[in-house]
């Protein structure tokens, strides 16, 4: 069965979703897009041949749409989220679910209590890369797995040319409101969505985060605040400790290690949705005079990730499916069963982003209060499949 699908909201990153729903044609359909803007909304829909709605009660209305992709911004989602969902429709939104704890728990508890599902981006976690380095950890290549260093750095933004970054239907990246909302906020999902897949619920958010650069140009958002830096420490049940940086400062750095008892387990790019998995293993030789013994690592193999079929990443700068999630999103709908990126779970990262982000509201050592249910591995090793 195939999802009918609409975009509500036109802007910078409804231009990265759109080429990636050709990798996805047998389980979701895109019947139009609605924004609140008139000019994005002709020039959305004329450059992608898709109906356009005249309004969000036209999208509401419209029986073949099940699920609404909600591509505004995030101070946005709450209120469109909501409505959808009153109106019977599944949502998928982009991160974060709401910019509250509490309008998270709400749109959640709206959902389950209208048999509807809810979930949230990235949906990076679902694709081959992810999948790959996870089965490596069920598999114990490199034996228990210990510590985790995740960075999520991305230079700094507002020296870089940002002014530059256009889509083909003409929309600027949205600079102020992405430093408004904060890159803790729009980036750590990329790595929690990883850990709590493989380890489990974070327990424990022991944090930092401050703004330490607060003029970035003519973009900077009036009495800018919003940290621009961050460190958390994260606990999970069975003992391991994961240590999560995000920044627009530090040099572009997403990488993503395991460390384990016999070696690492590492991607360069979580971004890249085909990045290969690296393993290094630990060297322990005695050296023949039997002098001294050298301990070092070495590269033995790479766990390759190849998606079968012809696919689409969304451009050189994000390669990464964004249609992905939506796409599963789908199957589960069809299947009578629980998205793997749904309610609970993106509840569990909303939560837990948030806690980073704002010592200052959850305290510098938090007890996370959410939970969530353990996810069903995808398996891309026999096919091009999102079934459970």
């Amino acid at each position: 069965m195939v999802c009918g699908a609409a975009l509500v909201g036109c802007g910078y990153v409804a231009d990265l979703y759109f080429p990636t729903f050709q990798n996805w044609r047998e389980k979701i359909r895109l019947e139009g897009a609605y924004d609140n803007r008139p000019d994005r909304l002709g020039k959305y829909c004329t450059h992608y041949g898709l109906h356009a709605y005249t309004s969000l009660e036209e999208v509401l209305q419209d029986d073949k749409v099940s699920i609404v992709l909600n591509l505004t911004n995030p101070d946005q989602h709450y209120e469109i989220s909501r409505r959808c969902l009153l109106a019977g429709k599944h949502v998928y939104s982009e991160k974060p679910l709401a910019m509250e704890l509490d309008q998270s728990r709400e749109l959640v508890e709206l959902a389950a209590s209208k048999g509807l599902h809810i979930a949230s981006a990235p949906s990076t976690v679902l694709a081959p890369s992810a999948q790959a380095m996870w089965k490596a950890l069920r598999h114990r290549t490199v034996g228990e797995p210990r510590l985790v260093y995740a960075e999520l750095d991305d230079g700094m933004v507002h020296r870089i040319g940002y002014e530059n970054w256009v889509t083909a239907t003409g929309a600027k990246w949205p600079a102020r409101d992405e430093f408004q909302t904060g890159c803790t906020l729009e980036h750590a999902g990329y790595a929690l969505t990883w850990l709590v897949a493989m380890f489990g619920p974070v327990r424990r958010v022991v944090s930092a985060s401050s703004c330490q650069i607060t003029d970035k140009g003519s973009d900077t958002p009036p009495s800018y605040t919003t940290p621009d830096f961050s460190v958390a420490c994260l606990y999970f049940d069975n003992g391991l400790c994961a240590r999560l940086t995000n920044s627009i400062i530090a040099p572009h750095d997403h990488r993503f290690r395991v460390f384990c008892d016999d070696g690492i387990l590492s991607v360069d790019e979580v971004w890249d949705v085909l990045e290969p998995v690296k393993e290094s293993r630990v060297l322990t030789d005695t050296l023949s005079r039997g002098i001294k013994k050298l301990t070092g690592w070495q590269r033995t193999r790479r766990h390759t990730t190849q998606q079968p079929g012809p696919f689409n990443r969304a451009s050189r700068g994000f390669p990464i499916d964004f249609a992905l999630g939506p796409a599963e999103m789908a199957d589960a709908i069809s299947k009578g069963r629980e998205p793997r990126l749904g309610g609970k779970f993106a509840l569990h990262i909303t939560e837990v982003s948030l806690a980073i982000q704002h010592p200052e509201r959850f305290g510098a050592d938090y007890t996370v209060t959410t939970d969530c249910p353990p996810m069903a591995p995808m398996d891309w090793g026999t096919e091009k499949s999102v079934a459970s």
